[in-house]
């Protein structure tokens, strides 16, 4: 079930703060302007549920992999399974923000269970 675009705009906010955190931002302070600015350096809060180019180095640099899936009476994916996080389109404004979205929760998971992999360059 799709919440409506507040309620999703601060599950996602809520994500990347968490994920920040787990990151070892500990000064976050939320703005309505910005959606978050990291104290440390009065960085902006990345968008890692709402931006590709926040997102993208995430994925490259812990070595997460998206596999798409489709219902058996369905002819285009309906799905990703990303590690063990699983995200369905329909719950999710788009297919990207679905996938984004995924990918936080799936590196939330694997940060606070110390099992985060870090790909050497």
């Amino acid at each position: 079930m799709r919440m409506n675009d507040q309620e999703y705009f601060r599950s996602c906010i809520a994500k990347e703060r968490h994920l920040a955190q787990l990151l070892g931002h500990q000064h976050i302070e939320e703005c309505y302007e910005s959606a978050g600015t990291l104290w440390d350096n009065a960085q902006a809060l990345p968008q890692w549920t709402r931006d590709w180019q926040a997102c993208g180095p995430l994925m490259t640099l812990h070595g997460i992999t998206v596999v798409y899936g489709k219902g058996p009476e369905q002819t285009a994916s309906s799905f990703a399974r990303i590690g063990s996080t699983l995200v369905q389109f329909a719950d999710h404004p788009t297919r990207d923000r679905a996938v984004m979205y995924g990918i936080v929760k799936e590196l939330i998971a694997l940060l606070e269970h110390g099992k985060a992999v870090v790909v050497a360059a």
